[in-house]
Protein backbone atom coordinates (compact mmCIF):
# COMPACT_ATOMS: atom_id res chain seq x y z
CA UNK A 1 0.00 0.00 0.00
CA UNK A 2 1.47 3.32 -0.59
CA UNK A 3 1.02 6.51 1.38
CA UNK A 4 -1.48 7.98 -1.39
CA UNK A 5 -3.58 5.30 -1.06
CA UNK A 6 -3.27 5.17 2.95
CA UNK A 7 -4.05 9.37 3.30
CA UNK A 8 -7.00 8.44 0.65
CA UNK A 9 -8.42 5.41 2.87
CA UNK A 10 -7.45 7.36 6.08
CA UNK A 11 -9.15 10.40 4.66
CA UNK A 12 -12.63 8.76 3.88
CA UNK A 13 -12.27 7.07 7.01
CA UNK A 14 -12.34 10.25 9.09
CA UNK A 15 -14.91 11.54 6.51
CA UNK A 16 -17.17 8.23 7.42
CA UNK A 17 -16.27 8.64 11.03
CA UNK A 18 -17.55 12.50 11.44
CA UNK A 19 -20.76 11.44 9.34
CA UNK A 20 -21.66 8.58 11.69
CA UNK A 21 -21.00 11.06 14.27
CA UNK A 22 -23.52 14.20 13.00
CA UNK A 23 -25.86 11.11 12.43
CA UNK A 24 -25.80 9.47 15.70
CA UNK A 25 -24.66 11.70 18.20
CA UNK A 26 -24.94 15.34 16.89
CA UNK A 27 -28.21 15.19 15.17
CA UNK A 28 -30.40 13.67 18.21
CA UNK A 29 -28.76 16.38 20.62
CA UNK A 30 -29.80 18.87 18.43
CA UNK A 31 -33.72 17.64 18.28
CA UNK A 32 -33.36 17.18 22.40
CA UNK A 33 -31.92 21.11 22.75
CA UNK A 34 -34.56 22.02 20.47
CA UNK A 35 -37.01 20.02 22.18
CA UNK A 36 -35.89 21.47 25.43
CA UNK A 37 -35.95 24.90 24.26
CA UNK A 38 -39.15 25.03 23.32
CA UNK A 39 -40.07 23.79 26.46
CA UNK A 40 -38.49 26.99 28.01
CA UNK A 41 -40.36 28.79 25.65
CA UNK A 42 -43.46 27.31 26.72
CA UNK A 43 -43.02 27.94 30.27
CA UNK A 44 -41.81 31.33 30.55
CA UNK A 45 -44.94 32.23 28.17
CA UNK A 46 -46.95 30.52 31.12
CA UNK A 47 -44.62 32.30 33.36
CA UNK A 48 -45.71 35.71 32.19
CA UNK A 49 -49.23 35.14 31.76
CA UNK A 50 -48.96 34.10 35.31
CA UNK A 51 -47.06 37.57 35.75
CA UNK A 52 -50.08 39.58 34.05
CA UNK A 53 -52.83 37.60 35.93
CA UNK A 54 -51.11 38.10 39.34
CA UNK A 55 -50.87 41.97 38.06
CA UNK A 56 -54.18 42.16 37.23
CA UNK A 57 -55.21 40.20 40.74
CA UNK A 58 -53.47 42.66 42.30
CA UNK A 59 -55.42 45.82 40.45
CA UNK A 60 -58.53 44.19 41.38
CA UNK A 61 -57.82 43.96 44.59
CA UNK A 62 -57.13 47.73 44.93
CA UNK A 63 -60.20 48.22 43.47
CA UNK A 64 -62.03 46.07 45.57
CA UNK A 65 -60.77 48.13 48.56
CA UNK A 66 -61.82 51.09 46.90
CA UNK A 67 -65.17 49.84 46.59
CA UNK A 68 -65.32 48.69 50.15
CA UNK A 69 -64.38 52.63 51.48
CA UNK A 70 -67.21 53.84 49.11
CA UNK A 71 -69.52 51.67 50.53
CA UNK A 72 -68.39 52.53 53.80
CA UNK A 73 -68.41 56.19 53.02
CA UNK A 74 -72.55 55.67 51.39
CA UNK A 75 -73.32 53.56 54.41
CA UNK A 76 -72.19 56.02 56.98
CA UNK A 77 -73.99 58.70 55.08
CA UNK A 78 -77.35 56.39 55.63
CA UNK A 79 -78.55 56.71 59.03
CA UNK A 80 -81.05 53.56 60.91
CA UNK A 81 -83.87 53.43 60.76
CA UNK A 82 -84.71 54.58 64.51
CA UNK A 83 -83.18 58.30 63.24
CA UNK A 84 -86.18 59.10 60.32
CA UNK A 85 -87.68 60.93 62.89
CA UNK A 86 -84.85 63.25 63.49
CA UNK A 87 -84.24 63.44 59.84
CA UNK A 88 -87.75 64.07 59.26
CA UNK A 89 -87.42 67.08 61.99
CA UNK A 90 -84.04 68.72 60.30
CA UNK A 91 -85.92 68.75 57.24
CA UNK A 92 -89.02 70.37 58.54
CA UNK A 93 -86.74 72.90 60.70
CA UNK A 94 -85.01 74.06 57.31
CA UNK A 95 -88.70 74.85 55.92
CA UNK A 96 -89.86 76.96 58.75
CA UNK A 97 -86.16 78.31 58.68
CA UNK A 98 -86.45 79.83 55.36
CA UNK A 99 -89.80 80.92 55.51
CA UNK A 100 -91.55 78.72 53.95
CA UNK A 101 -94.99 77.42 54.25
CA UNK A 102 -95.63 73.77 54.08
CA UNK A 103 -98.94 72.97 53.08
CA UNK A 104 -98.69 69.11 52.90
CA UNK A 105 -95.77 67.01 54.17
CA UNK A 106 -97.11 62.89 53.38
CA UNK A 107 -94.81 59.90 54.27
CA UNK A 108 -95.39 57.66 51.11
CA UNK A 109 -95.09 54.00 50.91
CA UNK A 110 -91.73 52.47 52.15
CA UNK A 111 -89.44 50.87 49.26
CA UNK A 112 -87.68 47.97 50.90
CA UNK A 113 -84.30 47.06 49.04
CA UNK A 114 -81.29 45.10 49.55
CA UNK A 115 -79.32 47.08 51.66
CA UNK A 116 -81.42 49.88 52.27
CA UNK A 117 -84.95 51.66 52.45
CA UNK A 118 -86.16 54.18 50.74
CA UNK A 119 -88.90 56.48 52.22
CA UNK A 120 -90.48 58.87 49.99
CA UNK A 121 -92.22 62.24 51.04
CA UNK A 122 -94.51 64.49 49.12
CA UNK A 123 -94.43 67.80 49.95
CA UNK A 124 -95.95 70.45 49.19
CA UNK A 125 -94.06 74.29 49.99
CA UNK A 126 -95.36 78.15 49.45
CA UNK A 127 -92.93 80.90 49.52
CA UNK A 128 -90.49 83.07 47.53
CA UNK A 129 -88.40 80.97 45.07
CA UNK A 130 -85.27 82.58 46.79
CA UNK A 131 -85.88 80.66 50.16
CA UNK A 132 -86.99 77.51 48.45
CA UNK A 133 -83.65 77.45 47.12
CA UNK A 134 -82.16 78.10 49.90
CA UNK A 135 -83.77 75.05 51.29
CA UNK A 136 -82.51 73.14 48.79
CA UNK A 137 -79.11 74.09 49.08
CA UNK A 138 -79.79 73.46 53.15
CA UNK A 139 -80.75 70.15 52.52
CA UNK A 140 -77.78 69.43 49.71
CA UNK A 141 -76.03 69.98 53.51
CA UNK A 142 -77.52 67.41 55.82
CA UNK A 143 -75.06 64.75 55.78
CA UNK A 144 -77.67 62.20 54.33
CA UNK A 145 -78.25 60.25 51.26
CA UNK A 146 -81.45 62.58 49.42
CA UNK A 147 -82.99 62.82 46.38
CA UNK A 148 -85.68 65.24 44.80
CA UNK A 149 -87.48 63.83 42.21
CA UNK A 150 -90.91 64.91 40.37
CA UNK A 151 -89.84 68.58 41.17
CA UNK A 152 -92.87 70.72 40.05
CA UNK A 153 -92.36 74.93 40.21
CA UNK A 154 -95.14 77.31 39.93
CA UNK A 155 -95.30 80.77 39.71
CA UNK A 156 -97.89 82.34 41.56
CA UNK A 157 -99.45 84.49 39.51
CA UNK A 158 -100.71 87.35 42.03
CA UNK A 159 -97.77 87.56 43.99
CA UNK A 160 -94.28 88.25 42.42
CA UNK A 161 -91.23 86.29 43.05
CA UNK A 162 -93.82 83.65 45.03
CA UNK A 163 -93.90 80.00 43.91
CA UNK A 164 -95.74 76.89 45.28
CA UNK A 165 -93.84 73.80 44.78
CA UNK A 166 -94.80 69.97 44.63
CA UNK A 167 -92.10 67.35 44.57
CA UNK A 168 -90.96 63.99 46.65
CA UNK A 169 -87.57 63.65 48.22
CA UNK A 170 -86.65 60.31 49.20
CA UNK A 171 -84.51 59.77 52.21
CA UNK A 172 -82.44 56.38 52.50
CA UNK A 173 -82.26 54.52 55.38
CA UNK A 174 -79.96 51.18 56.12
CA UNK A 175 -81.80 48.36 56.49
CA UNK A 176 -81.15 46.12 59.52
CA UNK A 177 -82.31 42.82 57.87
CA UNK A 178 -79.05 42.74 55.56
Amino acid sequence: MTSGFRKAVFFVLLVGVAAVGYRCMIKPANKHLAEAKGRVEAKLAKLSELERATAAAEDIAKQLEQLEGAVKFFESRLPPTSEIQRVLHDVTVIVQEQGLKSKTIRTLEKKDNSGYIEQALKMELEGNFNAFYSFLLELEKLPRIMKIRELDLEKQKENEGQISANFIVSIFFQNKTS
